[in-house]
């Protein structure tokens, strides 16, 4: 044991040749062949063979020795009490040389371990990328999108670009989704590759799989409000160039304006930039209540940009005609509401001085003119809601809104005179 242990390949065969027993076992059923393997030792193997070693000895996990089984003409595909195969082991642990030779032999890539993991997921997820390259040809896609999870997922979500990129190359589908069950073992039930990359915040893998065809909007959770909770505007942009929702909501956490506001509140700067982009503004100055008295403010904490925990979500039920249920109406909150929120409200008055800017004519309500007339120094954001709005910010606004939200993004090459642009941009330094 010692001998494999080290790859010490002519102690190995001098202990054969004086009756050392191949066979003896330590305390975990572990053989000699056993640590050859788990070295990659492939001349130690052929010397235990050859010294009558048991090829088919199990350890008290019940694993067989993986190359021996090959080598010895024992069924190749045989499988240990956690359905693992020998071939799942070898590519698990990163062993080239094993898995070329029982892929040689006639070793079954397609078949999955308890998990419903096939080899394949294995090597992308550790980043054994000449494994991952030896195991495409021999692997069936029916098979992996029957275990609910693409290689592609594992490979993004530990950061394994070259495996990312290979399969990408290999023509696995970027839009594929999480099984219903694996996503349940997520709290915030994600679904896409793309997610997996955004949450990492892994701007080379997002912009691969983008430029790849994946849908930026397919998660419960839009990837954009992730990269905007990262503050990492290239990936935000990367997002909004391929069509990322910006007005996206969360329907585990409703709210009358996007979640998207809602994730940079904090970030004077990103807000801004979404706005620059045509998100809804507008939104945020609807009140049920208008110049009339609130409620009392509800002070329990309630985390903005972090959702909800997935096991408070609402269950929507007797959907109506706009897709909310009466419950879920109730319970949304408008922006008022959550300008309040006690880690949110000392920065309401620049809010809202931001979100004006995005506005034409609209009416504050009485809680928004309250945080206002709370700070004396915003005394000027009030003056700048009242109406009418100059007429140069009105015409700034009809001509973004007729413009729309798809090309606002590309007005710089739009053609339009270079004064128009920057004033469309508010651009005040020319």
């Amino acid at each position: 044991m010692t001998a494999c242990e080290r790859k010490n390949a002519e102690a190995v065969q001098m202990l054969l040749q004086y009756n050392a027993d191949a066979n003896h076992r330590c305390n975990r059923g572990w053989t000699a062949l056993h640590e050859a393997v788990a070295r990659n030792d492939l001349d130690i193997i052929e010397l235990l063979i050859k010294g009558g070693v048991k090829i088919d000895a199990t350890n008290c996990y019940g694993i067989t020795s993986l190359f021996v089984a090959a080598e010895s003409g024992a069924d190749i595909n045989t499988q240990a009490s956690d359905k693992a195969s020998a071939l799942f082991e070898a590519a698990k642990n990163g062993h080239e040389k094993i898995v070329e030779f029982l892929l040689s032999q006639g070793a079954d890539a397609n078949k999955a371990n308890k998990n419903g993991l096939l080899p394949i997921h294995m090597a992308s997820k550790k980043g054994y990328y000449e494994i991952v390259k030896m195991l495409l040809p021999v692997t069936s896609r029916t098979r992996i999108k029957r275990s609910g999870i693409s290689p592609l997922h594992l490979a993004a979500e530990n950061n394994r670009d070259d495996v990312l990129e290979e399969l990408v190359e290999a023509g696995f589908d970027v839009n594929a989704t999480l099984s219903e069950e694996r996503s349940r073992l997520y709290e915030d039930r994600r679904t896409s590759v793309l997610y997996f990359a955004v949450i990492n915040n892994n701007i080379y893998a997002t912009e691969l799989l983008l430029e790849a065809g994946a849908n930026p909007n397919i998660d419960l959770i839009n990837p954009l409000l992730i990269s905007i909770r990262h503050g990492c505007l290239k990936t935000m942009k990367l997002l909004l160039d391929y069509g990322a929702n910006i007005d996206a909501y969360i329907a585990s956490h409703p709210t009358t304006f996007p979640a998207t506001i809602m994730f940079s509140m904090k970030y004077l700067s990103l807000l801004k930039f979404l706005m620059d982009l045509g998100c809804d503004a507008y939104s945020c100055f609807k009140c049920q209540y208008g110049c009339g008295p609130h409620p009392p403010i509800d002070t329990r904490r309630d985390s903005v940009g972090s959702p909800r925990c997935f096991s408070q979500a609402i269950l929507i039920l007797c959907m109506d005609n706009d897709g909310l249920s009466t419950v879920e109406k109730k319970l949304r909150k408008w922006f008022c509401e959550m300008v309040s929120a006690p880690e949110i409200n000392r920065w309401a008055g620049p809010i809202i001085d931001v979100l004006l800017d995005y506005v034409g004519n609209v009416q504050l309500c009485s809680r928004l003119k309250e945080h206002i007339d709370s700070y004396e120094g915003w005394s000027n954001i009030k003056t700048k809601a009242e109406p009418p709005r100059p007429l140069v910010h009105l015409c700034r606004i009809k001509v973004r809104s007729l413009i729309g939200k798809k090309r606002i993004s590309l007005i710089d090459s739009l053609p339009l005179p270079g004064r128009l642009i920057r004033y469309l941009q508010y651009d005040y330094t020319h």
